[in-house]
């Protein structure tokens, strides 16, 4: 049977970590996303247990005080948090598990799971990050501006993590992203 592993994605926003992700799964069937819980009121169309595990604040929290979670952080007034029960099952079982991450939650990965694969995905540059969160058009000038100055720090914590990749020709970075998680030990 093969080995069960975890591969943590992270990098700032605007860098394309949710593009490469849904790129490897749609590739590479023998993947899985692993499916975060979070405090925040179901979207319309998202599904329990495929978009998200929807907890009540107090579930949440006791969950926490429990150690159920690998990491969690709260963000725009919602906890959000890998279920770490469900992440350790699959692994058990053989399959491969991504999680799509920002960077804190992928540094308490190291400390809650250290045999976890890192990976860091950095922009080209700082000017083609602000271009790309500029051509998104959701966020305000401000936001986008907060999210270019988090970026420089971000980006200087990248030598923490395992393997870094530069997201600026796409099918190199999936290419480079499959040459790390598909390597022989």
């Amino acid at each position: 049977m093969q080995t069960g592993r975890l591969i943590v994605i992270t990098g700032p926003s605007g860098v394309g970590k949710g593009t490469l992700v849904r790129s490897l799964l749609s590739r590479h069937p023998e993947l899985n996303l692993s499916v975060s819980a979070t405090t925040r009121d179901p979207r319309v169309g998202e599904v329990e247990g495929k978009d998200y595990y929807f907890l009540s604040r107090d579930r949440f929290c006791e969950a926490i005080a429990n150690g159920q979670f690998l990491e969690w952080a709260e963000y725009a007034g919602n906890y959000y948090g890998t279920p770490r029960a469900l992440v350790e099952e699959k692994i058990a079982l053989g399959q491969q598990i991504l999680l799509e991450i920002e960077i804190v939650g992928a540094k308490q990965i190291y400390i809650t799971f250290p045999k976890a694969l890192r990976i860091f995905i950095l922009p080209p540059s700082l000017e083609e990050l602000e271009r790309r969160l500029r051509d998104r058009g959701t966020d305000s000038e401000a936001a986008i501006l907060k999210r270019l100055e988090r970026a420089k720090t971000e980006i200087d914590t990248g030598k923490e993590f395992d393997v870094l990749v530069i997201n600026d020709d796409f099918e190199q970075a999936i290419r480079d992203l499959e040459a790390t998680i598909f390597a022989k030990p």
